[in-house]
């Protein structure tokens, strides 16, 4: 089994062992056990509280193994708006209800649920669901960045 423990930043260059391929929620795990699709276990030791970002880097100890993590395309929400004003409104709502959600300046990206969704097709924003990876904000304390 390897573990990893040590967080490096992006690297696009970074010669891997490995790559995982994990969900929103998953990427929020810093500890925990993984096993890839070729039956490989995986075990996380990072710091609490560690959030991981589509392109972070992880390490054994030994720095022997190299593991990208990749945000894994799942089933969501995408909203959009007509306007700005309206969109911003979208995030306020469901900033109210403690929602994780992807912001852009074109679109919010949400995990399913029927009752947002009525929601927010009822705020007048067109709901789609897609299946595509989802990289919500960590919040304004979420920032774990021990590189």
């Amino acid at each position: 089994m390897l573990t990893l423990t040590q967080r490096k930043p992006p690297n696009p260059d970074a010669a891997v062992t490995l790559t995982l391929a994990l969900t929103a929620e998953e990427r929020t795990r810093s500890r925990h056990r993984f096993e890839t699709e070729d039956g490989q276990v995986l075990f996380l030791h990072l710091p609490r509280g560690t959030v991981l970002q589509d392109g972070d880097i992880l390490q054994d100890e030994a720095s022997s193994s190299v593991v990208r993590i990749t945000a894994k395309p799942e089933q969501v929400l995408t909203v959009t708006a007509q306007t700005t004003l309206l969109l911003l409104r979208a995030a306020y709502h469901l900033g109210n209800r403690h929602v994780p959600i992807e912001i852009t300046a074109n679109y919010l990206r949400l995990s399913p649920d029927s009752v947002l969704r009525t929601m927010l097709e009822q705020l007048g924003l067109e709901v789609n669901e897609e299946f595509l990876p989802f990289q919500p904000e960590t919040g304004a304390y979420g920032h774990h960045h021990a590189y």
